[in-house]
Parts: structure tokens; sequence; C-alpha cells
């Protein structure tokens, strides 16, 4: 049966789909290598590039429609595109997902050679990983490397190194390694056979070599204390997103976030979620907003206060979040916008007859902001999806601290994109060496220390004010120096040392 195409392809995509039970909320990162192992025993037996390439897609459609299809919630619970219109919407944004593991299929047959495999496949995945990760704005959600951010892992021990590409690196190498000592596979050259015992023992040994290097590095100790440790409330208003943005709900909303910020007691640091506040900054009530200053200024404290921000001239809006308290008063702009959600890309003016999502036309703010200077520590602060891209966060970086995302995930409802967004934030604290605080409105509100752990974490769609105990970081990381740059350097070596050696095979 598995000889016949279709037959092949609903296998990868099988095993794509299952590839989803290494990510949160299920945490098998152990697993993750698996289902790529099984994709790649498939594509060895492929005879041309093309099928090897839709091995790629098969597999690539399972992984994101079981790890993103969360997008349909927001196209239509939440922005009213009727239901068909929003599935086929969703369908077809995890098609163009299934490109980027496409791809990296093609290439990978085009390396005829059997040991070859063992360096092409890490690489050529990782840099897909790394082209999906910018092209068109950017989507690295779900790259694989996010499956190990759970502090058991081993493989976590990258991270800090090479970010979570260097992770992905080692979970596709592990993958190769499986692929490599199975029995009856086929290799790219279109014959059959079995590697010598002693090479299979080797690769395995490589492989288990991968996982104790990257146990060794969790023991390491990239940063540092800085400062007193501060007092931090972290609040969730629980706002329900189809009502968040009605009028006749707004003084009900600030009620709301007032109570949570009196329950938040002493607190250093009180943080409201993204966009808490439902209202352009200019239109807060001056009462509200001194009600505010004198509950911060009467503890020696500061609030971060997450607003839309309107220019003087009302031509551009910005998703900002402001600090008022006993620091001056300082202001961060969302500088990575959502396609379609914050913005319209250009050609695709059409799709707003079909969504209802408001505040549609954003702009951005600068790369070049700076932390914030609040409580004797230095905040970097980023908004909602913005903590999916290391590579920006590290432009506040080794200056900063302690980090900062504010999020709005209700448009998700209750899908698997709150836990994930977790999981990607506890990779961002791994990987500068610095400590997460997360503010969301419904979920999942949580304290993440540098080495990746949850300290606390609020449940999900409820209303509660998170308190923890914090101590900022400081010291540099060498993907905090380097970002992507040593992960996707090293893959194009080992993709072009795999491409050299098979040329010298044919």
């Amino acid at each position: 049966m598995l000889q016949r195409p279709a037959a092949v392809q609903g296998a990868c995509l099988i095993a794509g789909a299952l590839a989803t039970l290494a990510f949160a909320p299920f945490h098998l990162p152990w697993f993750a290598p698996f289902p790529l192992a099984a994709v790649l025993w498939f594509a060895a037996g492929a005879r041309s590039s093309r099928a090897a390439a839709a091995c790629g897609f098969a597999f690539g459609l399972g992984y994101f429609l079981g790890g993103v299809s969360w997008v349909y919630v927001s196209l239509n619970v939440y922005g009213a595109m009727p239901a068909p219109m929003a599935a086929i919407a969703t369908l077809g944004f995890c098609a163009y997902l299934a490109l980027f593991p496409a791809l990296c299929f093609w290439l990978l047959h085009r390396v005829r050679a059997d040991a070859a495999w063992l360096a092409a496949f890490p690489a050529l995945w990782v840099l897909t990983e790394w082209l999906r990760g910018w092209l068109f704005t950017g989507f690295g959600w779900q790259a694989i490397g996010y499956s190990q951010a759970a502090g058991a892992s081993p493989l976590a021990g990258y991270a800090p190194v090479g970010g979570v590409l260097m992770v992905s690196l080692a979970v596709a190498f592990s993958a190769a390694g499986l692929w490599y000592c199975m029995p009856g596979r086929s290799v790219a050259s279109g014959t059959s056979g079995q590697p010598p015992l002693a090479r299979r023992a080797v690769v395995l040994l490589t492989v288990v070599a991968t996982w104790g290097s990257g146990a060794l590095l969790t023991r390491i100790e990239w940063t540092t204390p800085a400062g007193a440790p501060i007092e931090v409330a972290l609040l969730q208003g629980n706002i329900p997103q189809d009502l968040k943005w009605q009028e006749s709900r707004v003084m009900e909303t600030l009620d709301t976030y007032w109570r949570l910020v009196q329950a938040g007691g002493d607190a250093q640091l009180v943080v409201l979620p993204e966009t808490a506040l439902p209202l352009f900054s200019d239109r807060l009530p001056n009462e509200y907003l001194a009600r505010l200053l004198d509950h911060a200024r009467a503890r020696r404290a500061n609030i971060l206060l997450g607003m839309v921000e309107r220019s003087p001239d009302g031509r551009e809006y910005y998703n900002s979040l402001f600090s008022i308290g006993t620091a001056p008063v300082q202001v961060y702009r969302k500088q990575h916008l959502v396609p379609f959600g914050e913005f319209v890309p250009p050609l695709f003016g059409w799709v707003i007859h079909w969504l209802k999502i408001p505040m549609q036309d954003f702009s951005s703010g600068g790369s070049d902001q700076r932390p914030m200077e609040l409580s004797g520590q230095k905040v970097a602060i980023n908004i909602c999806y913005e903590d999916a891209f290391g590579r920006e966060i590290i432009r506040q970086l080794p200056e900063a601290t302690i980090l900062v995302n504010v999020s709005n995930t209700a448009w998700f409802g209750r899908s698997l994109a709150q836990p994930q967004h977790l999981q990607i934030a506890r990779m961002r604290a791994l990987e500068t060496g610095r400590p997460m605080l997360r503010a969301t409105n419904t979920g999942m509100t949580a304290v993440i220390d540098p080495r990746g752990r949850v300290l606390a974490v609020a449940d999900p769609f409820s209303e509660t004010v998170l308190r923890s105990r914090v101590q900022g970081h400081e010291g540099t990381t060498p993907f905090v120096r380097v970002g992507d740059g040593l992960a996707v350097g090293l893959a194009l070596v080992l993709a072009a040392g795999a491409f050299a050696a098979a040329r010298r095979r044919r």
C-alpha cells in the first residue's frame, strides 16, 4: 500500500499532525524527532525530487493544521468571516506554510548520497525554518525547536548558544540519525540496504552525544542577578473579545482594571495586558489617569498601561504600552505588526470586506526603541507575537534586565494558541538569560525565570492578579551577541558540505 503516492502522502500527513504532540500543551519534547524521521523514511524512497517535495508538503500540511489551525477562530468567531471562507483561508495559510517543508525535501532529494543526508536534512530544515521566519514579515511559530523549550529537555541547553534555530538543528539531526538506522529503508539514490552496524552505532552515539552536550550546556549560568528583586503584579482582566471594543463596555473595563490594580497591593511593577484599556490614550479620562498615578506614586511603583496611541494629527495609530508612576513617562510602540490583524498587506485590500477586526491600519514603532527604566530595572517590552522573533527581542539587549510581553490571545479562544505562546516566551527567556513576565487578557499570564521555567501561571479565562518576586539579570549569552547567525551559518556550512560530498560521489 505504501508504494502508492496517495498512501505515502497520507502517512506523511498523519506524521505531521502527530508532531503537534511534541509542543505545548502536550509537552513531549522527546517525541519531536520521530515524526521527522518517519517523513525522511518516506522521502528517501521517493523516485524524484517532486515526489520528495510532495512528502514534505503533506507532512507540513498536517504539521500546521495540527498546530496553527487556531487561526480559524480569529477569522470566523471574532473576525466575522463566514465559516466556509474562514476554513478556506485557514487551509490556504497552512498550505503556504507547508511549502517550506516541501522546499526542504525537494532540495534534500537532490543530495543523492545516503550518509550526506545526516548533514543535509538538519541544515535544510533549519534554513527553511529561518526563511519562513522572515519572508513576508515572517511566521516563525511552531519551529521544531520550540518543542524543547521545557526546562526538562536537554536540547534546551542550545537555546542560549544559537537560539531556537540551533535547537531545531539538534532536533532535526536527531531525526536524521534515527532515520539512518531504520531497517528496511531506501536511500536517496533509489537503492536499498542497511549501513554497516559500526556506522550505525557511530551515528547513534553522535545523537546521544548531541543530547548529552545539551544537558551539559543547561548547567551553564550565562547571566547573573542585577539589582534588587522587585515585586510584580500581572493583571489578567478576562474581558471577552466580542465585548472588548463596545463603547457601552468601556467604563466597565476601566473599573475592572482599577480594581485589579488595587488588588496588586504594594507591587513595584504592575503590568496590564495589550490594549487593556479599550480607547485612545488621549481619550483616557483625566480623573482615571490621576487615580492610577496617585496609586503608583503612593507605593513608589510603576504601572504599564496597554492602549492605542493616536498621533497628534490623527493620521497614525500605534499599539502602545505606557509607563506611569515614579519613573518618567515612557512609551513603547509595537514594531512588528500582525498581517491582516494590524495592517493589510499590499494587494490584499479586498480582505477587509470579509474581516471585521478593529484597528487594521496601525503604524509600526521604531526598531531602535530602548528598555524602560522602571523600579531599578531596565525592562524590554514586546507586544503580542513580537516575542516569536528572537532576533528582534535582542535589539534591546544586553541593556535590558527583564523582558515583558503583553498580549491579547482572546482572539484565538480556547485553542492551542495560548499554551504555544507561553512556550515561545519560555524560549525567549532561555535565549537571553532574562526573566520574562507575561500579562495577557485571557491567558496565559505567567512569570518565567531565566532558565525557561514557569514560576507562576494564572488560570486561563479567569480574572486574576498574578503576584511574584522577580530578579533581573544582566550579561550576554552567545545568542544575544550573534542572534540567528551562528545557527544559520552552521546550517549553510553543513548544506554546502553535503552537496559537495554528493557531487563527488556521482
